[in-house]
This record gives C-alpha cells, sequence and structure tokens, in this order.
C-alpha cells in the first residue's frame, strides 16, 4: 500500500500500526511487479484517484483492493479508517466483482499508446483538444449510431457512473449492474441522451475532427492522440476485485456525499 504524498500523514502511518497490531504482515509496492504473490490484500489509502492508480498496479493478479478514505468524497474508497482493520480482522466484509473496460486501437498513431495500461474501472473517453467539436462515429456491435458532434465521447461502467459520467448528465446505475453507459460530452444535438447498453456489448469509435490531435482518457491516464485513430472499447478478461465492508451502502452513500434528493420538503420537521 503506498502513496507517497501520505508517508508521513499520522493517518496514514497510523492504519498500517494497526494492522502490524493486528497481526498482519504489511510491506508496501511501487508497481504491479513489486507485489507478492502471496498477498491477501492491496490496500489503498486515499481517495479514487488513488484508487484507480491500484487498478494499475494490482493488474489481472486477482488481489482485492480495499479502498480507505482519506479524501473529500470516495466512492470507490469509502470505508473511513477507524472502521478498516477491526472489520478486515474479523472478516466482515464481502469481495465484488467490478467491470473492467479495455481499450484496442487501430490506425495512424497507434505505437505511440504502446506504453499505455489500456484497462479503465470507471470510464474510457475521447475529447477533442482544439477549439472545433467532434464529430464521433460509435458502432455496438457492428449496428451505427448516429454521429455524435459534441466535445468528446465517453464510455463508462456502472462504478464509473458516479463519476465523470454522472458530470456529462449520465444515469447512476447501482455497481453490480452488468451494464455500460455511452455518453456525448457537450454535446451539439438537444435530442442526444446517454446510452445504456449491456457490458458484453463491443463499442467502436472513429473521430472526424478538423484539428490533428484529440486527448484520450484512461481512467485518471491521459494522452493526446491523431484523430485518425480508431477505437474498440469491450469488457475486459479480468475483474477488478473490490472489498467491501458490512457497512457499505451504495444508495446511503448517494444521499450523503452527493446529497442525491435534498429537499426541504423531505425533513419532515419542516413540514406544514
Amino acid at each position: 500500500m503506498r502513496n507517497r504524498l501520505l508517508e508521513k500523514d499520522a493517518r496514514y502511518l497510523g492504519l498500517i500500526g494497526k494492522f502490524r497490531s493486528g497481526g498482519c504482515q504489511v510491506y508496501e509496492v511501487d508497481g504491479h511487479a513489486g507485489i507478492d504473490e502471496d498477498t491477501d490484500i492491496f490496500v489503498s489509502v486515499g481517495g479514487d484517484g488513488t484508487f484507480l492508480s491500484s487498478v494499475v498496479i494490482v493488474g489481472d493478479k486477482g488481489i482485492p483492493v480495499l479502498g480507505v478514505n482519506l479524501g473529500r468524497l470516495g466512492f470507490l474508497s469509502e470505508n473511513r479508517q477507524d472502521e478498516v482493520v477491526e472489520d478486515i480482522l474479523s472478516g466482515k466484509y464481502t469481495i465484488e466483482e467490478r467491470t473492467l473496460l479495455k481499450a484496442e486501437f487501430a490506425g495512424p498513431g497507434q505505437d505511440c499508446l504502446a506504453g499505455l495500461y489500456p484497462y479503465a474501472l470507471n470510464e474510457i473517453t475521447v475529447h477533442r483538444s482544439g477549439p472545433a467539436m467532434l464529430g464521433v462515429d460509435v458502432s455496438i456491435d457492428g449496428s451505427p449510431l448516429p454521429t455524435f458532434w459534441s466535445d468528446g465521447m465517453l464510455v463508462a461502467t456502472s462504478s464509473g457512473s458516479t463519476a465523470y459520467s454522472l458530470s456529462v448528465g449520465g444515469p447512476i446505475v447501482m455497481p453490480d449492474a452488468k451494464v455500460l453507459i455511452i455518453s456525448p460530452i457537450a454535446p451539439h444535438n438537444l435530442n442526444v441522451r446517454p446510452l445504456v447498453v449491456p457490458d458484453t456489448s463491443v463499442i467502436s469509435m472513429s473521430l472526424r475532427a478538423r484539428d490533428e490531435k484529440a486527448f484520450l482518457t484512461i481512467d485518471n491516464r491521459s494522452q493526446e492522440v491523431p484523430t485518425e485513430l480508431k477505437m474498440t472499447v469491450s469488457m475486459a478478461q479480468f475483474s477488478l476485485k473490490r472489498i467491501r465492508l458490512s457497512s457499505s451502502n451504495f444508495i446511503k452513500a448517494l444521499t450523503t456525499k452527493l446529497f442525491w434528493g435534498e429537499d426541504i420538503r423531505n425533513d419532515i420537521k419542516n413540514v406544514r
């Protein structure tokens, strides 16, 4: 478990001390190759951005990831430090299988993406790099949709429905729903809406653009790419194992973190 910005944070050090006091062997890792094969749990300490970075480190090793929240919001890393150690040591948790996306590329410029980790837990997006809007041609399992004229296009998992997808008007989806969300980013059409498809769908995208470059993002990683690049997004052949503590509740998280449904009329003391 590693976040260099938190090395001297008392909460981070205190968490390590509690695990060690409970009889756990704890070590820190810098990357995928540094994880011992007999590791039982990978602990991500920070916020959701740190959790997304953990996806790259854990990769396809199948090690469950526990998110401990030292950030501000936290849907992936929702667990408070004071409840984590006791629940883990007493076995009060379950392991969820979270869908991952995989991006595959073809055409000019694909060589520049050789070092980019192609898997995402939240979303994969393509976004304009200049002032002109993008035309995005999308097909689902070979069936073409009308061209989307917008700032870009987003494909999200159910895990990512409360992240960037939410900001562009996508639906809130329960984490265990087996769906993908396709959403245009700032579309230039009033009749365009996000589309929910089965997570078995294969989504192909190509661009129409005046600019030579666009931005590709895979979770919290981004890179400039040529607009001639073609991309296919599909469900990865492996999933992320996420530890869910017994106190976890997605609906409660929506109401407390995003103030979902906040209305003065819902407070019975204010109803006349």
